[in-house]
């Protein structure tokens, strides 16, 4: 049901009696907003159902197998640092006793 000229003439009349000046703006806006939104969401919903049966590309590099070990192993190195010192304070204070 699409409005010829003389039909939407007379619906913004209307509606700028009933809402007033100051009120038509916001409420054009926030209609188009609501469309906008509405054909967002309606294209997601359809293009959602094709994106599922296809494989999702990974969002961040992965890494290989080497870089994860070598990462661990760097991790394990650092944690056995930082435990070491408290290890050889404790040996030195039970000598001294």
């Amino acid at each position: 049901m699409p409005f010829h000229g003389p039909e939407l003439i007379i619906v913004l009349v209307i509606a700028l009696l009933v809402f007033g000046p100051k009120k038509l703006p916001e409420m054009g806006g926030a209609i188009g907003k609501s469309i906008k939104e509405f054909k967002r969401g309606m294209t997601e919903l359809t293009s959602g159902k094709d994106k599922d049966d296809e494989p999702k590309a990974p969002t961040t590099p992965q890494m290989s197998l080497d870089e994860i070990e070598r990462e661990i192993a760097s991790k394990k190195a650092a944690a056995s640092e930082a435990s070491q010192p408290e290890v050889e304070v404790s040996r030195k204070e039970s000598t001294v006793e």
